[in-house]
């Protein structure tokens, strides 16, 4: 099989952002492997549409663009029926944005300038609805506001028994849940199990706002680098 050969069903991209070089070159790193297709891409104006039309399983989404701003995009999305995995594309100049677009339901945060590899590997991840971010990006909303968001996600987390807060700290590392089950040595069903009553008693709508409560609360403290 050639290198781009796609494979059937392939990861299905869309990409959004006003920079057209940006767009093409993502396309070109991103279209390169054998199991993404890249559906499309265009500027913030046609996103919906374009969801609507080619139906990604992911979708790379500018946070700040300057006809219409990555957050309106998001809610946009998010709306669609069976709406599609989101990660938000920025820059650290964007990053007063980055709690909001958590709270729109952003599956993950990735930095323009992500190493190809990586942002491969995270397109992957997205696919399968666990979440992805960089960990400079993690660090920084893991960090604010400081005292009040760390009491508060210290006392969500305490309620939690052991087992939860280790899974807890797995979704913080950006583990599947294959790699939280085999971690723990119980099945894939039981990992998912496990995660979506994590999020249900934590009393947040995705993997993303898991982590970055793991982080508030210093569960991440001393794992040293994570997989995000």
């Amino acid at each position: 099989m050639s290198p781009t050969t796609k494979l059937d069903p392939a990861i299905r991209l869309l990409i959004v952002d006003d920079e057209i070089l940006l767009r093409s070159g993502l396309a070109l790193i991103l279209g390169s492997v054998n199991d993404i297709d890249v559906v499309a891409t265009c500027e913030g104006t046609l996103a919906a549409e374009a969801v609507q039309q080619h139906r990604p399983d992911v979708v790379l989404l500018d946070i700040r663009m300057p006809d219409v701003d990555g957050l309106t995009v998001l809610r946009r999305i998010r709306a669609l029926p069976d709406p599609p995995h989101v990660a938000m594309l920025t820059t650290f100049d964007t990053d007063e944005y980055l709690s909001e677009a958590l709270a729109l339901g952003a599956g993950g945060f990735l930095l323009k300038d992500t190493e190809p590899g990586a942002l491969i590997r995270s397109v992957r991840v997205l696919a399968t609805g666990a979440g992805c971010m960089s960990s400079s990006v993690m660090k920084r909303l893991g960090g604010r506001p400081r005292r009040a968001a760390a009491r508060s996600a210290a006392q969500a987390v305490a309620e939690l028994s052991g087992r939860e807060q280790q899974v807890l700290a797995y979704l913080g590392q950006g583990l599947s849940n294959g790699e939280i089950g085999a971690r723990m040595c119980f099945s894939v069903a039981t990992a998912k199990d496990d995660v979506s009553a994590v999020l249900a008693k934590l009393g947040v709508s995705n993997r993303v706002q898991a982590a970055v409560l793991a982080e508030r609360a210093g569960l991440l403290a001393d794992l040293g680098e994570r997989a995000w």
